[in-house]
């Protein structure tokens, strides 16, 4: 016969669970998934593949989800509904970055021998100078869960808009001022800009991708739960 566990053994073994945070809850309270806000935004986080400039997945990523702080997500519903009108839309490539992802990407800078990807990702740009020109750092913006980094889409063709570079380019290339772009990318790069700033967020120089809330809920606090 099958014994039963006594009700204080089961109560006891509930509350050991519910001691762990990545099982009692996987986003802490503050924080969702963009796609659940609007599933029109679409998603493809590079961190999740191999398709990165480290070149395999990253620590903390445990799915292909978008995560912010519902500040953030609710804002870029609103910029997504500005752009639908014209029949544009965003792609996110990340949004919330755990801890543990910047720490991966600190042990795979100072491994100076992998440079698998860089032709794809920083074909100018020396790896022993990651740290120094301030393209990988110890900690991150986006580990404070209102920083985003995105693209423009197509919503018929789904095809993205041509920015000059792709994202995560290691270079001056991709700094929205670059001289190198052509008009039409310059143009590209100021609707998003644009469309951002109307929205509450503020670009990064070097960057034409990234965007931070400016009215961050957690300014001062570095996340470290898992994407999942």
């Amino acid at each position: 016969m099958t014994q039963r566990m006594p009700i204080y053994s089961f109560i006891a073994f509930i509350v050991t669970l519910l001691s762990f945070p990545s099982i009692a809850k996987s986003i802490p309270e503050g924080f969702v998934d963009i796609q659940q806000v609007d599933p029109t935004i679409v998603v493809d986080i590079r961190y999740f593949s191999s398709d990165n400039f480290v070149g395999e997945r990253i620590s903390g990523y445990k799915a292909a989800k978008a995560i912010s702080t519902k500040e953030t997500a609710q804002a870029l519903a609103n910029a997504q509904r500005d752009l639908k009108q014209f029949g544009l839309g965003f792609k996110v490539f990340d949004a919330y970055r755990p801890q543990p992802a910047v720490d991966h990407f600190v042990r795979w800078a100072e491994d100076l021998s992998d440079i698998r990807m860089k032709e794809k990702y920083y074909p100018t740009v020396e790896k022993k100078n990651l740290f120094r020109d301030g393209y990988i750092a110890a900690k991150s913006g986006h580990s404070r869960g209102s920083t985003v980094d995105l693209t423009l889409i197509d919503l018929a063709s789904g095809d993205e808009l041509d920015m000059g570079t792709g994202w995560d380019y290691f270079g001056k290339a991709s700094w929205p001022s670059s001289p190198k772009s052509t008009a039409q990318q310059r143009a590209n790069r100021m609707l998003l800009q644009s469309v951002m700033l109307k929205n509450g967020f503020k670009p990064l120089k070097e960057e034409w991708w990234h965007f931070t809330l400016a009215d961050e809920p957690y300014p001062e606090t570095y996340f470290t739960f898992n994407v999942k």
